[in-house]
């Protein structure tokens, strides 16, 4: 990358927030950067006089120091007073410090409070006393304002923990943590607004400009905080306009293992209007919940036109606010401190909104976590330093650049009864984290250009079955014609969808199950070829041996299984909850997905001859386990350590009460169940499940390497390496007590090896392939 291309430009008013995993791994000065080249304000174009001196090539890779000065960055914001009076050097100063690295432990796994227990009491306690180059290491502090110290900060480097063995070991764990899906590095501010949204498992939730997608995995999280429910009511539509993008969205999401997730590709401001059936009839899909985390003038790009991006930030958090339900609750967020960027939005929004858009006030919801309140007065200034404080000052010659709502409102009673006041800005040096703007918004009513929509689902609206979710919530109101919902819809919207009527959405529904590809030809302009989504038919001769093998419970929803393939044999199987499906189902020619469901079974080559041709997931396994009543065998604590351990350990290494279990099974896929003794407090505290293979004289089980890892380390064990050719991982448990192999074991492996034909994945240590 070219030196220049590093240099961040800034403008007027932006405030960078590095990438989450770049402040973790790299420890690059993301806030420092911010001040490498002048702002480009409203009006201006960009330019260069090509005078700028370099400083001496010191930083890492010979590129040059970057000098952290940028005196009409400093002149806008002392002049728009956003920070507080005598708070001025301590502002600059933290923008001038890289950001530390934060970690948030993922709160819905059943596993949280061990990874934590493992963190403050081994990790965190061999740090308390290290020096490194003489230089004392500051112990990791949990975020004060986030929930049961599930978030946590720090001011290590890539580079510190490289230097120190206790440190590369917590490093290590960091990384193999992160794989597994028990660890996110996310920059701290990026976790608040999917907080401010509060959500429930039954809600239906958008996430307009998901990627990378740190806050998605927050929202899958807050569905699944009740474990004992497999597919909780509500779901996650998660939406980028990048296409390559959206892989890393898929990436993240997938570690989470959730069946209630779906990733879309569309422009978030023309994103479509999808449609359900809702008792045989089709209502228009209004969301409880919208993340409108929008683009800014921030990061590496320069904000030639920020009139541009103001109009596009207008467009999402406008399309937001249609498809949110009545009561529902927005949270429109930025990485800038810039009120153009930020109240300017909100204002714009409210004002169209005529009353049916409201700020609420969450000054009282997240205790701990410093702000400052929206601010009701700004002004907008040029590249040259030329200030408006009213639209009437702009010349003639700069109105297509600088545009009305980028001022407050003139109407001073319309803008107090807009309580801009209720807006959260984060300034970097109040907590050492990154600046950041939030708003949340509460639908009272429709948007003055939709006549009539469902209000948000009440958390009582049914009883919520552990097993399945059994029907998709009916919205409350009336039913309404979708022609009459959208025929007054404003100029500018992006809605592509806004003349359509029920009986265009009706044809959207596919036959026999098969969501394929949008038939558009604009759509296949870019970005790769999805393949199809096809449900599993009610007759399809595939699922009773499935059924009969693992004597799944009737409750299982088998109506929501599918495949990816709708030619040759099924090789995978994934799930999705049944409100995912009827959402796959009627909208797959207006939806772009590039991903949703979990893989739960994977077929095996020579299936045919262990009675069932699909064996379990690792994936999938939590979801399934519920409904599975065959073939599970309790295993205690020093079990689980063998089984994890060695690659196919005898049956006669287990204990007695796993033994007598696993003989009499026939060959095949099994579920090993670990429970928590509650008379012995020494031991793991949290469920264990597990997929295995039952074979001729061992047992072994399909865990990837990261998951294995994690659990061996929440049993107090120490991987120290691998020996690949046995299989086996070395722990400082099995260093300081060797097994010595026997003569019956290596006969023993020589009759009953692992079948690569049969058992698909033979490698232990491989994670699963995901599509």
């Amino acid at each position: 990358m070219q030196p220049e291309v590093r240099r961040v430009c800034c403008a007027v008013g932006s405030c960078v927030r590095s990438a989450c995993a770049a402040a973790w791994a790299m420890g690059r000065r993301a806030r420092g950067r911010r001040f490498q080249q002048p702002p480009q304000p409203e009006g201006e174009e960009d330019g260069s006089d090509g005078s700028r001196k370099r400083g001496q090539e010191g930083w890492e890779g010979g590129y040059p120091e970057i000098i952290k000065e940028n005196k009409l960055f400093e002149h806008y914001y002392q002049e728009l007073k956003i920070v507080p009076e005598g708070e001025w050097d301590q502002f600059m100063g933290s923008l001038r410090e890289p950001l530390p690295a934060t970690l948030r432990i993922t709160g819905y796994k059943s596993h949280a409070k061990e990874i934590l227990h493992c963190l403050k009491n081994k990790y965190f306690k061999e740090l308390e006393d290290l020096e490194v180059d003489g230089q004392k290491v500051e112990v990791p502090q949990p975020l004060s304002w986030y929930p049961e110290e599930l978030a946590w900060h720090t001011n290590l480097s890539r580079k510190i923990l490289r230097k120190s063995p206790l440190l590369a070991k917590f490093h290590q764990f960091l990384v193999s943590e992160t794989e597994s899906g028990n660890i996110s590095r996310q920059e701290a501010v990026s976790m608040i607004p999917p907080l401010l949204l509060n959500v429930e498992p039954h809600h239906k939730i958008l996430d307009m400009c998901a990627a990378p997608g740190s806050k998605t995995t927050q929202l899958i999280e807050m569905l699944h905080a009740d474990m004992s429910v497999p597919f909780p009511e509500g779901f996650v539509i998660a939406n980028d306009v990048d296409n390559k993008r959206c892989y890393l969205l898929v990436h993240q999401a997938k570690r989470l293992s959730s069946p209630c997730i779906m990733v879309v590709n569309h422009d978030a401001s023309s994103i479509p209007r999808l449609t359900v059936d809702v008792d045989g009839r089709k209502e228009i899909l209004f969301y409880d919940r919208i993340l409108c985390d929008v683009p800014c003038c921030s990061g590496t790009v320069c904000c030639v036109n920020l009139r541009s991006t103001l109009s596009l930030q207008l467009r999402i958090a406008t399309r937001g606010a249609e498809q949110l339900a009545e009561g529902g609750r927005m949270v429109y967020s930025t990485c800038s401190l810039n009120p153009v960027e930020d109240e300017a939005v909100i204002a714009a929004l409210l004002e169209k909104s005529e009353g049916a858009l409201e700020l609420a006030d969450v000054s009282a919801e997240l205790p701990g976590l410093k702000w400052m309140p929206g601010v009701s007065q700004w002004k907008v200034m040029t590249r040259d330093g030329q200030w408006f404080a009213d639209w009437q000052e702009v010349p003639q010659g700069r109105h297509t650049q600088i545009r009305p709502t980028m001022f407050p409102p003139k109407d001073l009673d319309k803008l107090q009864a807009m309580h801009l006041e209720r807006c959260l800005r984060i300034l970097p040096h109040h907590q050492n984290t990154g600046g950041f703007f939030v708003a949340v918004l509460v639908k009272k009513a429709p948007m003055p250009w939709n006549k009539r929509q469902p209000k948000v689902q009440s958390k009582s609206a049914q009883a919520r079955d552990p097993k399945a979710s059994n029907t998709v919530a009916a919205t409350k109101g009336n039913p309404s014609d979708q022609s009459e919902l959208e025929s007054q819809m404003i100029t500018g919207a992006g809605d592509s969808e806004a003349a359509q009527t029920t009986e265009n959405t009706e044809s959207n529904e596919k036959k026999d199950g098969v969501c394929g590809p949008p038939p558009s030809k604009k759509m296949k302009l870019f970005g790769f070829k999805e393949d199809p989504f096809v449900f599993i038919p009610e007759d399809d001769p595939l699922f009773p041996p499935i059924e009969k093998f693992y004597a799944l419970d009737p409750s299982f929803p088998r109506m929501n299984l599918l495949t990816r393939t709708t030619e040759g044999k099924k090789r995978q199987l994934y799930m999705v909850s049944k409100e995912l499906r009827n959402v796959l189902l009627n909208n797959s020619e207006k939806m772009k997905v590039i991903n949703t469901g979990i893989k739960v079974w994977c077929r095996n080559n020579s299936g045919e001859e262990f009675d069932c041709a699909f064996r379990l997931a690792q994936e999938g396994i939590y979801t399934l386990y519920p409904f599975i009543n065959s073939r599970i065998i309790t295993v205690s604590m020093e079990d689980v350590k063998t089984l994890l351990t060695q690659e196919n350990p005898f049956f006669r290494k287990l204990s007695s009460e796993a033994y007598s279990q696993v003989k009499d099974l026939t060959k095949g896929s099994v579920v090993l169940k670990y429970e928590p003794d509650s008379a012995n407090p020494d031991t793991l505290r949290c469920p264990i499940v597990l997929c295995g293979w039952r074979g001729k004289a061992s047992i072994r089980t399909f865990v990837p390497k990261n998951e294995r890892l994690h659990y061996l380390r929440m049993m107090g064990l120490e991987v120290l390496g691998e020996k690949k050719k046995e299989g086996v991982i070395l722990t400082n448990e099995s260093v300081a007590s060797p097994e010595q192999p026997e003569e019956e074991d290596a006969k023993q492996t020589a009759q009953d090896p692992c079948n690569p034909d049969s058992v698909p994945g033979c490698d232990p240590g491989a994670a699963e392939p995901s599509r």
